[in-house]
């Protein structure tokens, strides 16, 4: 077979021009029934690539379908992961046309800044804790470029985790003396209470989540490197956003709340 048809060079192709293109395809799986889990992590590289030749560049990596709630949700009972770019940091508003989201979502996550490297497989909880700068409050804006968010696990993973944007909010926690696991979160839409959760949601602890992410990345030669930013997976349900809602989440433990993050779309 040609190297420029191969499962992975096609499918790449498709899920780009369908996210320069503002639209949707049919599910992967669907048109390919034969395509694996290692297939679609292929397919996700092919599709970075192109990003990057766009001129984007990786600043972290984020883990999706970590928490029962989404798994639920979306029928995916594992979880994956894919790549932030620069592209898809948002700091203000989250322009929805500008980013060209198509069917958006927003779940409540915490994201750990890196101050070193972590390379899998072996890394423990304790080693990203060791890695890790500071943790902040985040909203992930999930989206999806397969129809009507008919994804199986091939589908997401190779459509980037069904990544959009991403939002940190300003404040930079030590995470040595808060118990991870037991953080909670408390999440309004329009001012209106829309939903709670706590770190345990991610695989019992988001330092572990992030351990996975590591040792996982490792099989396929990636790192998690200083400085990136890994969003952990979220705490809560996700929740469609359309313009002109506003979401806002605060962190918080036994003492009170640690930080907060807003999401307003325009």
């Amino acid at each position: 077979m040609p190297a420029a048809d191969t499962p992975a060079r096609r499918h790449g192709k498709a899920l780009y021009d369908a996210l320069r293109g503002r639209r949707t395809i049919r599910p992967l799986i669907e048109q390919d029934p034969s395509l694996t889990i290692d297939d679609a992590y292929a397919i996700s590289l092919d599709f970075l690539s192109r990003r990057l030749q766009d001129g984007e560049k990786v600043v972290g990596k984020k883990i999706g379908v970590t928490s029962k709630a989404v798994q639920d949700m979306l029928g995916v009972h594992q979880p994956d992961f894919g790549f932030l770019t620069d592209w898809m940091h948002v700091e203000g508003d989250i322009d929805i046309d500008a980013k060209a989201l198509i069917a958006p979502r927003a779940e409540a996550e915490i994201a750990f800044i890196l101050k070193s490297s972590l390379n899998g497989p072996g890394v423990t909880a304790a080693d990203v804790m060791a890695a890790t700068e500071s943790i902040a409050p985040c909203f992930e804006i999930v989206d999806s470029r397969i129809d009507d968010w008919k994804i199986a696990i091939v589908d997401t993973v190779a459509d980037n985790a069904s990544c959009g944007v991403y939002v940190v909010g300003k404040e930079r926690l030590d995470p040595a003396g808060l118990d991870l696991p037991n953080l909670h979160v408390a999440v309004t839409k329009n001012g209106e209470p829309l939903s709670e959760g706590y770190g345990h949601a991610v695989q019992g602890d988001p330092a572990q989540a992030v351990a996975w992410l590591a040792n996982t990345l490792g099989a396929h030669g990636v790192t998690l490197d200083a400085g990136d930013v890994i969003l952990s997976g979220s705490l809560v349900p996700l929740a469609p956003a359309a313009k002109g809602d506003r979401f806002e989440m605060t962190l918080s433990n036994a003492s009170g709340p640690l930080g907060t993050c807003v999401a307003s779309f325009v």
